[in-house]
């Protein structure tokens, strides 16, 4: 290969965090597949006509590319919302391994939320492995936080990078997290990374009307025992920290419910964090469909707006988002921040720019880091282990996989 843009093909394209950081590092997305319409309409508003509408269970034929990246929508895995065994959704990733057998690139990525090691007891993790390994991939597969690589936000997630018979890098973290337990567990050395207040420095006033400018930056103005609720908040806190006359219905019930099934009292926890107050001296909890409504401004009475949302994620003000409010807050709470894109692209960029070897080395899994913790679930532990037991002949000790 020489030193021409390499040729990428996004699955799962969403609203193109994935494609947009690519393209930062300089790759050339030339094939993007989504089913969701709103997706599809941001895609080629913003990143070209090259999107398609597919139904991505099937076997799509694609040209030759230098490299498949996507995530399989993750609504079966975040711990965010409701998980539910068997959904249908969780088979994708099943299909993503075969498009990528079928394609058979010089590299992938896969990009998917943290429950995606735990949910089902782990199987999915060797429905991604198992085929691609088979089929010749030299694999890293790591959660890490996005914060680490200069997102001004807490976001773990699962990062699959693979080589066709060659050892990909795993991209190093660029920034020291803090702000969160364990955050800094990554780095210590780091410059640290970006605040609230600095991701959302130099936007005006949010409007209470829609488009707001730049594009989402509006707002529904708080009424009531909502507006209450918010100036009873202090930076950082939740719903835990209200009165019980302010807790919301729903709060009250869930933490109830935990209750009611036996949850064991250390366990407990109460119900769910409800909203919160963001603080403008750390990174932003992660950003999720729901943020609008869970997330208050850090220093005005208000819940965030889209775009303050979108800069969390590190989307440029230009980029705009199509479909019903609601739509665009599920395209940018789902999406692959391009800042953290562009960290994984330079390191593959990197790679292939030196030049490898197509099918050298037989498939292996290289690295697994399934959490950056010193403690970690049952189940957690349990995956580990067959994992290690499966792929890694002398597992190297979690503790000598992070970065000082």
């Amino acid at each position: 290969m020489g030193s021409e843009r390499y040729t990428v093909a996004d699955f799962f394209c969403g609203a193109g965090g994935l494609s947009l950081g690519l393209k930062e590092a300089g790759f050339n997305t030339i094939h993007a597949f989504d089913w969701n319409e709103a997706a599809i309409e941001t895609y080629r508003a913003n990143l070209g006509s090259h999107i398609e509408k597919r139904d991505l269970s099937q076997p799509i034929p694609v040209s030759a590319v230098d490299v498949v990246v996507g995530g399989p929508p993750c609504q079966g895995f975040s711990s965010a919302g409701l998980r539910k065994p068997g959904d249908t959704r969780n088979s994708l990733v099943s299909d993503y391994a075969n498009q990528i057998l079928r394609i058979r690139p010089t590299a992938f990525v896969f990009e998917n939320v943290e429950g995606f090691l735990t949910t089902d007891e782990g199987s999915h993790v060797f429905e991604l492995l198992d085929p691609l390994i088979r089929g010749g991939y030299r694999i890293h597969l790591r959660k890490v936080n996005a914060a680490n690589y200069g997102v001004p936000q807490h976001r773990k997630r699962v990062i699959a990078i693979g080589g066709l018979g060659w050892d990909p890098s795993f991209p190093e973290p660029t920034h020291t997290a803090f702000g969160a337990p364990g955050a800094h567990l990554a780095s210590r050395h780091l410059p640290l990374t970006e605040v609230v207040a600095g991701a959302l420095a130099g936007l005006p006033a949010a409007s209470t009307g829609a488009p707001g400018s730049p594009q989402g930056h509006y707002y529904r103005a708080l009424e009531g025992i909502d507006l209450e609720r918010a100036r009873a908040l202090r930076p950082g806190e939740t719903m835990r920290d209200l009165p019980v006359d302010l807790h919301h219905g729903s709060y009250t019930k869930r933490a109830f419910r935990r209750v009611m099934d036996g949850t064991p009292t250390e366990r407990r926890g109460g119900a769910p964090a409800g909203i919160r107050r963001l603080r403008a001296d750390e990174p932003s909890k992660a950003i999720t469909g729901g943020a609008r409504s869970e997330f208050l401004h850090p220093t005005e009475d208000r819940p965030l707006t889209l775009r303050e949302c979108a800069r969390l994620q590190t989307f440029p003000d230009e980029f705009l988002f199509c479909g019903t409010p609601s739509e665009q807050g599920q395209l940018i709470g789902n999406a692959v921040p391009p800042r953290l894109a562009t960290a994984v692209g330079c390191a593959l960029f990197r790679d292939l720019s030196r030049g490898v070897e197509i099918g050298g080395k037989p498939g292996a899994l290289l690295s697994f880091v399934p959490t950056l913790s010193e403690g970690s679930s049952p189940v957690l532990r349990k995956v580990t282990e067959q994992v290690n037991e499966k792929f890694i002949a002398d597992p190297v000790p979690e503790q000598e996989l992070l970065w000082r």
